[in-house]
């Protein structure tokens, strides 16, 4: 039975054991498209957006539900000596007795419980309801519109933050290849110190040039160490999660082929902000159609179904319904309605006022960002020319080095040089990769 059962079973779940072992080591792994992806469905900002939208559509709910007719029940008790309170509620009970011992003037202490079932409607309320529930409509618009924003905000950060991590171990690396090519000429130079042939002086300046490489080396570590915290962050990743990043892509340089004014024109048309704007605006009016409401007559319809007896029976015989329509205007309320139209008034341009500051921040972020993407380009020409010279200076001064024609201190400033020009190289390719990811977040490419 172990082996037409158990054994089977055993090996299915070492097989989903090892499964499992091995996405979480592929996901632990992330391309630029993964890590994306990871943080539109994990990062908390985004999570909070979609809650918004929730209680935008709550609040839509809260609107509508002035369109429907409220119920309630109530339950009451009232003990009257009141004679004419007294006498009402007898009337009610359906126990009025006209025997000459009745004293209509001191009929004694009456009890009287009212079980009732209450329904009222709003017929009318000066559009209040129609405006609110429309302002609460766009809410939701807006809510929606935002998560757009927070979404293309997002993307445009991975991306820069992936950038930056990449960039950070290429300059580690040549960080690494620095400390390495001193390391090895130090060595070299000891030998002809013993051997009589090097000056001290020149042992010594290597010897700082290698101290210099070496704290080079502990900033890259530090600056890789965290822009990775900053990306397991926008990843909604904690501390103790594995993350690495997958650097195997080889990357396209990108091209700035549009004009300012093509890109311009594509962000007012589809930056969610801009439309979020517009969004606020048909809020603000809407709010202030609302608030005026408040000046014109509001009707109400109800309806009450109830029982009146001495004591908690019940019975259909001392029913009673009550039905009517009740017409009211407010004539004077301390000028608050008033007021509240005002500060709805300027709310409205409060919010006219934003959509311009909006634009104008659009504006200035596409204009930047297409400046920044075309600096990048022009540097990465002048970068890699500067790259190709200096290997070439590094190699013949190496050589002449090796010859006793040149210093250290010459052979020095020649591999400064060449790693100063390696690390410009490195900073243009991935600010033109930044900037590229900042244009598309200023056009709204990501929403």
């Amino acid at each position: 039975m172990f082996n037409l059962y158990k054994k089977p079973c055993l090996i299915a779940i070492a097989l989903l054991f090892n499964s499992a072992t091995l996405s979480a080591t592929e996901n632990s792994s992330y391309t630029l498209q993964q890590a994306i992806d990871h943080a539109l469905v994990n990062n908390p900002n985004l999570q909070i957006m979609q809650d918004r939208i929730a209680q935008a559509e709550a609040q839509l709910g809260i609107a509508l539900a002035n369109f429907y007719p409220s119920i309630k029940t109530s339950l009451s008790y009232t003990h009257s000596t009141n004679p004419s309170h007294a006498f009402g509620m007898i009337i009610a009970q359906r126990r009025l007795d006209f025997s000459p011992t009745t004293d209509f003037n001191n009929p004694g202490g009456v009890d009287n419980y009212r079980p009732e079932v209450t329904a009222r409607y709003s017929l009318f309320r000066g559009g209040q309801d129609y405006f609110n529930s429309k302002a609460a409509q766009l809410g939701i618009e807006a809510a929606t519109l935002n998560k757009s924003a927070t979404r293309n905000q997002l993307i445009q950060t991975v991306s820069s933050t992936f950038y930056a991590y990449l960039a950070s171990i290429e300059v580690d690396k040549v960080a690494d290849r620095s400390i390495e090519a001193v390391k090895n000429e130090l060595k070299q130079s000891r030998n002809r110190y013993e051997a009589g042939s090097t000056l001290k002086s020149d042992l010594l300046s290597l010897e700082v040039q290698l101290a210099e490489a070496q704290d080079t080396k502990i900033q890259t570590s530090n600056a890789i160490e965290l822009t990775k915290t900053g990306l397991k962050s926008l990843l909604g990743l904690t501390a103790h999660e594995a993350f690495e990043i997958n650097a195997s892509k080889q990357w396209i340089m990108p091209q700035a082929n549009q004009s300012f004014e093509e890109l311009l024109n594509q962000a007012i048309s589809q930056r969610p902000e801009m439309q979020t704007a517009n969004k606020q605006i048909e809020i603000a009016q809407q709010q202030l159609n609302a608030t005026k409401g408040a000046f014109l007559p509001k009707a109400d319809a109800y309806v009450s179904y109830g029982s009146d007896s001495k004591d908690l029976d019940y019975s259909t015989s001392r029913d009673n319904v009550t039905a009517g329509v009740m017409v009211e205007l407010d004539i004077f309320s301390g000028f608050r309605d008033s007021k509240r139209i005002k500060k709805a008034e300027h709310q409205l341009a409060i919010a006219k006022k934003s959509a311009k500051q909006t634009q104008l921040m659009i504006e200035s972020a596409v204009k930047s960002a297409h400046l920044k993407i075309i600096e990048a380009l022009a540097r990465i020409k002048v970068t890699a020319s500067s790259v190709t010279a200096s290997e070439e200076a590094l190699r013949l001064v190496n050589e002449q080095r090796k010859a006793g024609v040149v210093t250290v201190t010459r052979y020095i400033e020649a591999e400064v040089a060449r790693d100063k020009s390696h690390a410009r190289n490195i900073a243009a390719r991935f600010d033109a990769l930044r900037a590229e990811a900042e244009l598309n977040s200023a056009i709204g490419a990501w929403k």
